[in-house]
């Protein structure tokens, strides 16, 4: 996929309603994955720990300068000790709302593209999710701990609006 230049992106601020889109639509996309994947389910329905916005949207959704080429959506959940989770799956969802534009790869949609991936971590039941997520990210041990390190990570759910990373930007 090419970069996209500042005349493609969006520049308008990220509001507390759009976290909560964003949410809702990983929340849609895990349940129907869970309902196609039934096994899958048994194992990671209950391990989730939250859905963060990641990337460059949850930068800009801290400086407001970055822009929004799409929004890059994470659900974590907890390491099964049985079964790995499939790092490789990706959806992506139409944001809905052209607000922020639209895609220039996705002209189908009213809106910005939606990627909602997911990946497993090391947490302890009951654990802090903050700090679960900055442990992932400090250790860096995998290249998506070390992309999602570069920029920023935001939750969704639970704690909607709760900067996460970088450790200094905190509101």
């Amino acid at each position: 996929m090419s970069k996209v230049g500042p005349e493609a992106r969006s520049y308008l601020p990220i509001e507390r309603e759009d976290l909560i889109a964003l949410a809702e639509i990983a929340r849609r996309d895990r349940e129907d994955y869970f309902q196609r994947k039934p096994a899958i389910a048994e194992l990671y329905a209950q391990r989730v720990l939250c859905i963060a916005l990641c990337q460059g949207a949850a930068l800009h959704f801290i400086d407001g300068e970055t822009g929004i080429n799409d929004f890059d959506v994470y659900t974590f959940y907890r390491v099964h000790p049985q079964k790995q989770w499939y790092p490789r799956r990706i959806k992506s969802y139409d944001f809905g709302n052209p607000k922020f534009g639209h895609s220039v790869d996705r002209p189908d949609f009213s809106g910005r593209r939606v990627d909602c991936l997911g990946r497993a971590i090391d947490a302890g039941e009951g654990e802090d999710v903050v700090s679960a997520l900055r442990r992932y990210l400090q250790a860096g041990k995998t290249k998506t701990a070390r992309l999602l390190a570069a920029k920023a990570v935001v939750l969704l759910e639970p704690h909607c609006g709760t900067i996460v990373w970088p450790v200094e930007a905190e509101r």
